[in-house]
């Protein structure tokens, strides 16, 4: 066997084993993906049920909807924070990329009209992009992307809203893909805070059907509910409860992305792979039969001698 040959071979061998990581990879990107969506689907009956409850708790406590510090809508818009959700890890396409752009983009946005921009970012890879590009993260969240708890959506929120409330920051959005299928993820960029009351009256699909489960009578009329101690008290301890949501579900929705974006990266790594294996055959054989052929010229021309 020529050194070309063997040089063949060897590549071979070589993209064979990644190509047995890669499979192995999606596999078990699979595997988390499953989970993942489980815990949206598990997620949607709680979030459903606070916001319904915030909803009402608001439409009860009126005026004093705005005597509530969260609630306030700063006068200016001078600072404005930006959350990015992204992963500890890699190889997931431009699952991690694709936030930090729309991030960029939206602080270049916000600077021209002349507001300042504070970023903070969920993820390994978020954290050291920003800070390769000079815009180092205010708040850094690492360590859970793979797997959220809400605690970790709890600590992420209570820093948001201490800065929201102490005066730091003006309004908060936070950028993170949007879990569609595992072949479509999508960059969502919502506006967390100021939470307007608009935004917390909004009626939905799912609040329409779980009012019509138990909130509405017979009649179509909505049942009276007596708060104690008064709405206004309760709405402040939802309020904090309803960001939080938010945030989990921002979280769980990237998670799943993540894992079905680095399935289909894997998948197509493992199928490029493949490819490049039959090509790279198909230049071993040819050079095997090109030494072959060379061989037999050698021996005819050598026979042609001797006659």
């Amino acid at each position: 066997m020529s050194a070309t040959q063997r040089d063949v071979k060897d590549r071979i061998g070589s993209v064979k084993n990644i190509q047995k990581i890669t499979r192995a990879m999606e596999m078990v990107a699979a595997a988390r993906l499953r989970r993942a969506e489980q815990r949206i689907e598990a997620l949607r009956p709680y979030a459903s049920a606070i916001r319904r409850m915030t909803r009402q708790a608001a439409e009860a406590a009126g005026t004093e909807v705005s005597g509530l510090a969260i609630l306030k809508q700063h006068e200016s818009n001078d600072d404005v924070a930006l959350l990015l959700v992204t992963g500890d890890r890699g190889l997931a396409g431009a699952f991690n990329s694709q936030i930090v752009r729309a991030g960029v983009r939206a602080s270049r946005e916000h600077e021209a009209d002349g507001r300042r921009v504070a970023y903070s970012a969920v993820g390994r890879r978020g954290v050291s992009t920003l800070t390769f590009r000079g815009k180092d993260p205010v708040g850094r969240y690492v360590g859970f992307t793979d797997r959220p708890s809400y605690a970790d959506a709890r600590m992420i929120a209570e820093d948001l809203i201490a800065a929201y409330i102490d005066g730091k920051v003006d309004s908060v959005e936070i950028f993170y893909n949007g879990y569609i299928s595992p072949l479509t993820q999508e960059v969502r960029r919502e506006t967390l805070l100021p939470l307007q009351e608009a935004t917390i009256l909004e009626d939905s699909d799912d609040d329409d059907d779980d009012d019509d489960d138990g909130a509405e009578s017979e009649s179509g009329h909505h049942a009276l509910v007596e708060y104690e101690p008064e709405a206004g008290e309760i709405l402040a301890r939802l309020i904090p409860d309803y960001v939080e949501i938010s945030v989990y579900r921002a979280l769980l929705e990237s998670t799943a992305s993540e894992h079905g974006a680095r399935m289909t990266a894997m998948r197509s790594a493992s199928e490029n792979a493949g490819e490049l294996i039959e090509d790279l055959t198909l230049e071993m054989n040819r050079a095997r039969q090109a030494e072959i052929t060379q061989e037999i010229m050698e021996v005819v021309a050598g026979a042609e001698s001797l006659t």
